[in-house]
Order: structure tokens, then C-alpha cells, then sequence
């Protein structure tokens, strides 16, 4: 597969389909030529589930990202992946334990693990990308298939894609977004109009918001802000964090400017979720800083994909902004997709005592200009 585009609309509700599966703890299949696998979030098992796995496939094994092997101190040969023997002492909690650093307390002997010596292929690539989609922490129970591999989207009860439109899904459906629906809204600390303009793909999906504050014109460059959604900050008040103080802050800055946009992006997390995201704070509660946490659970340091943002922008006829932000991957990422980044406007808080140690890591392990 070339391009995203050549990924059809049911392919993309195919995926969305068995993301949600997964999430229902329920298997799902992934093929890839005369291959396929089925697996299932670790996070979920039961003996039930490792029944099921065990009558479709061959024995299953644990599959886990460099990330997570690395922090139960399994080597990983430099793979993105490597799967686990399902040794004899690993019951369904020992299972779910693998995939979750949050049961160490409960559940606090692990190992030893087995690696399986076998260089990792598109279909375990594609699986943990699938269960990145569902919001799921990205370990899998997985069983290779030995007989013949069903050509249609279901196998029996069992939804199939092909890793290929997994792993372009992503991208496919955002360059798909549209505008599907508008309003005024007035806004605390905004002076003059305000807009949200709702953006979503017409395959379904996670919708993201444009805030248009003040006058704005395609013809200069736009006063933009990148703000990826935290309900902890932005609507709770959290103080672990300075993302309500930034959302807030980029309204009222972009209002005194005379006007911008502010993208809005449903990327909980960087990108992990709202529930992963708080397995971090609990692992932070333990010591570990945000990027740590984020590792221990099995994740990339980022997880956060720009390309929707880049397309919102031009949907709404800019291409050249003025970006508010101290993170540098945000101005090489829209420009990567085409939007040109003119300048780089600094857009930092006062640190509490409570989100000094997040700042400071922020500053010195991701490289943000605080």
C-alpha cells in the first residue's frame, strides 16, 4: 500500500470496528499476505480470553513494545516489538500485570520472562498500533494462525483487516477531516467574535475543534496555538500540569493580538488517553517523571500524530502561522506537512509546586524552550 488514500471508507470503519472490539476485551484478527495473528489487550485477560485464543490459534504469547520489555528488564535486540513465552506461572493477573507497571505493588514478582528470538514482522507492528487506536495500553496476547486465512473483512465472529490499513489508518482519516459543524460561542477572556468549528472524518471518529478568536485573514500569517485536549487542566483545574493555564492564556493573548486560532486537538495525553494518562500520574505518584511513566506503560515518550492539525489549517484556508508554543516537534511537524511556520511565539507559565518537577522535565528531557 502506497498512500493513505488508497484506504477505502469500510476500511477505516473496519479498523475503528475492532479497535472497539479490543476495548470489549473481545479478539480481533490481522493479516498480512498468506499470515495472520489474532490477539487481544493483555490489560483484559481472563481464562476465558486465553481460551479463545488457544482454539483459533496456535499457543498464545505476550507481544509488548521495546518500551514496556524494557522496563521488565527484557532485552530487546533493537526491535519496536518482542513477543514473551506464556509461561506456566503466568496466570491471567501476572498477565495483566506485564502490561501494567500500575499492579506492581499488587501483583510484585515478574519474571522471569522468556523472549521469543524471532525479529518482529508488520503484523506485530500493526497490532500494537491497533491497540495504541483504542486507547489501550500496547501489550497483546497473540496467537498465530495455521490454518487458511478467511479473504473477507470477518472470520466467524472475529473482525480481520489487513496490518497494512492498521498501520495507514491514522493518516487515511486525517486527511479526510471536514468541517461538520460551526457556531459562536463567546469565550471568557476573548474580546470580539469567537467560533468553534467541529472537524471530523466522514468515517466517524475522534472529532477535533478549531477556535477562530477575533479577526483573522489567510492573507498574513495567523496567530495559531496547537493545544492538545486535558481534561485534568483544562476542565478540572489540575495542577499537575500547565495546560489550562496555556489554553486559557493562548484565548486571551490571541484576543489582545486582534485575533488567531486556536486548534484543539483530541489527543489526551500526548496521545495515549485519558485512562493512560492517569496510570502515569499514579506512576508518577511513585516517583517516576512524566516520561518515564509514559515508557513504563509501554509507550513513546510523544504519541501524538500533527498531521490533522496541518490539515485543519488549510481546510480553513491558512498555511503560513505564527506558532504559540515552546515545543519545537510542533514547529518541524507542521512544517513537515506543508504549513509554514513563520515564527515561533514563546508561550510559558509560572510553575506551582505542584507541576515544577513536570515543567522541569518538559525543559530537560523533551527539549521544551522553558
Amino acid at each position: 500500500m502506497n498512500n493513505e488514500t488508497d484506504i477505502t471508507e469500510r476500511d477505516l470503519i473496519m479498523v475503528d470496528r475492532m479497535a472497539d472490539d479490543l476495548r470489549r476485551g473481545l479478539p480481533v484478527m490481522i493479516k498480512h499476505g498468506d499470515k495472520a495473528i489474532v490477539i487481544a489487550a493483555a490489560e483484559f485477560t481472563g481464562v476465558g480470553l486465553l481460551d479463545t485464543l488457544k482454539a483459533v490459534g496456535d499457543k498464545p504469547t505476550l507481544l509488548m513494545t521495546s518500551e514496556r520489555a524494557t522496563s521488565l528488564k527484557v532485552a530487546c535486540k533493537g526491535w519496536p516489538q518482542i513477543r514473551i513465552v506464556l509461561s506456566e506461572w503466568m496466570k491471567p493477573i501476572e498477565i495483566q500485570a506485564a502490561a501494567d507497571p500500575t499492579l506492581d505493588l499488587a501483583v510484585p514478582f515478574k519474571g522471569p520472562f522468556t523472549r521469543i528470538d524471532v525479529e518482529p514482522t508488520v503484523l506485530e507492528s500493526a497490532a500494537i498500533k491497533l491497540l495504541k487506536l483504542a486507547r489501550l495500553l500496547p501489550t497483546a496476547i497473540i496467537a498465530d494462525i495455521l490454518g487458511p486465512i478467511s479473504s473477507g473483512g470477518v472470520d466467524g465472529d472475529i473482525f480481520c483487516v489487513s496490518a497494512e490499513k492498521i498501520l495507514a489508518a491514522e493518516k487515511a482519516r486525517s486527511l479526510r477531516l471536514a468541517v461538520v459543524a460551526e457556531a459562536r460561542v463567546p469565550l471568557e477572556g476573548a474580546v470580539g467574535d469567537c467560533k468553534l468549528i467541529s472537524f471530523r472524518a466522514d468515517t466517524g471518529g475522534t472529532e477535533h475543534m478549531a477556535i477562530i478568536v477575533g479577526d483573522v485573514s489567510p492573507r498574513k500569517p495567523v496567530l495559531t496555538r496547537l493545544h492538545s485536549e486535558c481534561f485534568t487542566g483544562d476542565l478540572l483545574g489540575s495542577l499537575k500540569c500547565d495546560c489550562g493555564q496555556q489554553l486559557k492564556g493562548a484565548i486571551s493573548a490571541i484576543a489582545e493580538a486582534g485575533g488567531g486560532v486556536i486548534l484543539y486537538m483530541a489527543q489526551e495525553g500526548r496521545g495515549i488517553g485519558l485512562i493512560s494518562k492517569l496510570k502515569a500520574y499514579a506512576l508518577q505518584d511513585q516517583g517516576y517523571d512524566t516520561v518515564d511513566a509514559n515508557t513504563k506503560l509501554g509507550f513513546e515518550v510523544d504519541e501524538r500524530l500533527f498531521m490533522p492539525a496541518a490539515v485543519m489549517l488549510k481546510k480553513l484556508g491558512f498555511s503560513r502561522v505564527r506558532l504559540m508554543t515552546n515545543n519545537m516537534d510542533k514547529v518541524e511537524a507542521l512544517s513537515r506537512f506543508g504549513i509554514d511556520v513563520v515564527e515561533r511565539v514563546a508561550h510559558k507559565f509560572p510553575a506551582n509546586e505542584h507541576n515544577h518537577a513536570y515543567l522541569e522535565t518538559k525543559k530537560t528531557r523533551t527539549g521544551h524552550d522553558l
